[in-house]
């Protein structure tokens, strides 16, 4: 959107205010009635009502932001609660299964001798199996479970994310899409915050923000590079810092926000299903090159690589009917 473009240059401004948005919009205003003719240009009101048009326009779009973010984790909260009913009845299944097994069955004479007897037999042909195969199977299980107990071994101190993909850490919540981060950072004061009262700051590979005079909340290195010009933060409630962080790389998930934080297990992330067209235009036109090439490959043609080399080749070829291409070979 055009509008954004001058958004690194207000938020600079913005930060500037330490009387938050009614500083700004002073200096707005200041600088509309010394330089310009706003106010005495049209007829009369004329200029306040452009300013509540546009007013109501912004607001009208904010809340529907709001409305629609605050219906998404509305969502997101159901998801997880259901996740967690269904691993909760699945477990109570498996505890009454596994108690119906354990249950003690008292058998007659003549049945607990056919069950010797089936016993007996089975321990006959076990012994007679060769030792060498049995020797084989052993270890390929063996490995299976080294294998399996490395991967638990890495996993098994990582937390599992929260139904936005993040964690619940304890001084502050964060979740994330392949396209962003939002920390959530409770303040802990007794007074409504503002602007002045925070120091925060954010560059390319480090966050670091709190209230002013106290030890900060969050100071460390992200584990990969944010973009500083789609990356903001707001105050919510005067009781609550929002910062959000636009991922550099938008094809991967991130383990944590800084790297002295514990890491979620991305293994265990569960991505709400996405379009295409909710995709930035680079990383579209990247999807969709990779699924046209892969559906090429399926049909057995060239992938968008390899069928500009035949273009370019083919017009070369017809440029220059003179020379003979018959015995080249082309990769």
């Amino acid at each position: 959107m055009t509008d954004e473009k001058f958004d690194g240059m207000l938020l600079t401004m913005a930060q500037q205010h330490e009387g938050g948005v009614q500083d700004l919009l002073e200096t707005i205003f200041s600088f509309l009635a010394r330089k310009t003719d706003f106010y005495t240009g049209g007829e009369d009101n004329a200029a306040e009502k452009l300013v509540m048009k546009v007013f109501k326009k912004h607001q009208k779009t904010a809340l529907e932001i709001s409305s629609a973010k605050k219906a998404e984790r509305a969502e997101q909260e159901r998801k997880r609660k259901e996740r967690l009913e269904k691993k909760r009845k699945e477990e109570e299944a498996a505890f009454e299964v596994k108690n119906d097994d354990s249950k003690i069955v008292e058998l007659t004479d003549e049945q607990a001798d056919k069950l010797q007897k089936e016993l007996d037999s089975k321990k006959s042909q076990k012994e007679k199996v060769v030792a060498a195969p049995v020797a084989k199977d052993s270890d390929k299980k063996e490995t299976k479970e080294d294998d399996d107990a490395e991967e638990d071994e890495e996993e098994k101190n990582k937390l599992v994310p929260n139904s936005g993909n993040g964690a619940d850490l304890p001084n502050y919540k964060w979740t994330q899409t392949l396209q962003e981060l939002e920390l959530r950072i409770p303040l802990n004061v007794s007074f409504a915050v503002r602007p002045r009262d925070l120091e925060v700051t954010i560059k390319k590979k480090h966050l670091r923000c709190g209230v002013k005079g106290q030890p900060p909340i969050v100071d460390g290195d992200f584990p990969y590079e944010v973009k500083l010009e789609e990356s903001a933060w707001v105050i919510e409630d005067g009781r609550q810092l929002v910062v959000t962080l636009e991922k550099v790389n938008k094809m991967q998930w991130w383990p944590h926000v800084v790297t002295t934080d514990p890491e979620i297990s991305t293994k265990k992330i569960n991505p709400e299903p996405s379009k295409l067209s909710d995709l930035d235009g680079e990383t579209r036109g990247l999807v969709e090159k990779m699924m046209y090439d892969q559906r090429q490959k399926e049909l057995g043609l060239p992938t968008s690589d390899e069928q500009k080399k035949q273009d370019v080749i083919q017009k070369f070829m017809q440029q220059h009917p003179e020379m003979d291409f018959s015995k080249c070979k082309f990769n």
